[in-house]
């Protein structure tokens, strides 16, 4: 490993370690655009799309991505989040979740030669070999079903390809995290209908994806399922305890299910220290923070608008890039490296690690796991392998 190569430097001078160090940055470019890359949660439908962004268009400084940068940063896959929050339930959250899937496919259509939608591993593997982003649907959260089966198929038909049972808040048939650990439910998990869905979900061949969901709703869901999960970006609990991270024993079962866990990029979820920090960073911006939560903004949009004014004093809270490639190694340590891939969150997040700005700092990923000591067999696994495997078993009916 690169590693050992370093340690057999303190013989060579100044001009051994410039030849290894060139030698090194030509490898891990080369394996990272061979490899298939694979991101499970991008947000920029609802960050950017939607408030009238092209990204087809240069939009440096604004988002994390556009069609360019994920050219530049290897990004072969990418499963696009159709989102909105708890304010959207019945009569509006089908119909939102449905516009954003109408963006999505307008983007492909606009860019036929750069990007192609994605509903089977056949069509994953034609893209990425015709050297077009392979855009793919995952819807982040239950409540855009609005209780309704025919809905979920309705979805399924347009391409998502997996339902995040809940987002933060949660449905009538499953409990979030966040209302798990702080709110009073007069029940935790799966009813009869969401268990019904869980195996509908596995007949139809969409992917029961495990982010954000409470406890009891995640040991509900993989007692039942028969197909591999998916985790979409989420990150270790033991490193970093919030609710929204996997504890040991959820990490163990996701690898005895077969499934994959994405590690989310955002900062919070990777550096423990993180919430006491913007917790200062919000106590100074108290007074602008109120005003907004007064004219019926959202904490994530809150965030958003003092982490863009703000830029300078949010950047020092950032997590390095040392603390994604630990929740890795982690995550690896118990469930083994057929377990872990890459689910950034990039434009849903207002906090990356400092060395990654946007989707064009993907092939830095790519030298961490290099410099730590990974083989480039798994290195190709974390990057996109492990993902498509469970895709595959997910497809198979």
């Amino acid at each position: 490993m690169l590693m050992t190569h370093y340690k057999r430097l303190a013989l060579c001078g100044g001009v051994c370690l410039f030849s290894v160090l060139t030698v090194a940055a030509q490898s891990y470019e080369k394996l990272h655009y061979k490899a298939v890359l694979v991101d499970t949660h991008n947000d920029v439908l609802s960050s950017a799309t939607m408030k009238g962004l092209d990204i087809g268009q240069d939009l440096s400084g604004r988002t994390h991505s556009d069609l360019a940068r994920f050219r530049k940063g290897g990004v072969d896959v990418q499963m696009f989040s159709i989102f909105c929050d708890e304010r959207f339930g019945k009569d509006t959250a089908f119909k939102f979740a449905n516009i954003e899937i109408d963006s999505l496919y307008a983007i492909a259509a606009r860019h036929p030669n750069e990007m192609a939608m994605v509903f089977t591993p056949a069509a994953l593997k034609k893209a990425v070999k015709q050297h077009k982003l392979a855009a793919m649907i995952g819807v982040e959260g239950g409540h855009m079903i609005e209780e309704s089966m025919d809905k979920l198929d309705s979805l399924y038909k347009r391409g998502a390809r997996y339902l995040t049972l809940t987002w933060n808040n949660s449905t009538s048939w499953a409990s979030s995290a966040k209302d798990e650990t702080q709110a009073n439910l007069p029940h935790k998990g799966l009813n009869d209908f969401g268990k019904q869905l869980v195996q509908h979900m596995n007949a139809l061949g969409m992917m029961v994806d495990l982010s954000h969901v409470g406890e009891q709703t995640f040991w509900d869901a993989i007692h039942i399922t028969t197909k591999p999960v998916l985790v979409s970006h989420s990150c270790a609990y033991h490193i970093c305890p919030v609710f929204r991270n996997l504890k040991d024993d959820q990490i163990r079962a996701v690898g005895q299910n077969g499934g994959v866990i994405q590690v989310n990029f955002y900062s919070g979820f990777l550096d423990s220290s993180y919430f006491r920090k913007m917790n200062n960073f919000l106590a100074v911006h108290k007074q602008e923070a109120d005003a907004m939560k007064s004219a019926g903004k959202a904490e994530y949009e809150i965030m958003e608008t003092l982490s863009a004014k703000y830029a300078a004093e949010v950047q020092d809270l950032r997590a390095p890039l040392s603390l994604l490639i630990d929740h890795i190694d982690y995550i690896v340590q118990l469930a083994g490296v057929d377990h872990v891939g890459l689910g950034s969150d990039f434009d849903g997040i207002d906090s990356a690690p400092r060395e990654l700005n946007g989707v064009q700092d993907y092939p830095l990923v790519t030298k961490a796991l290099l410099e730590r000591g990974y083989s480039k067999k798994d290195v190709r696994k974390i990057l996109g392998g492990n993902f498509i495997r469970v895709f595959t078993a997910n497809s198979k009916k």
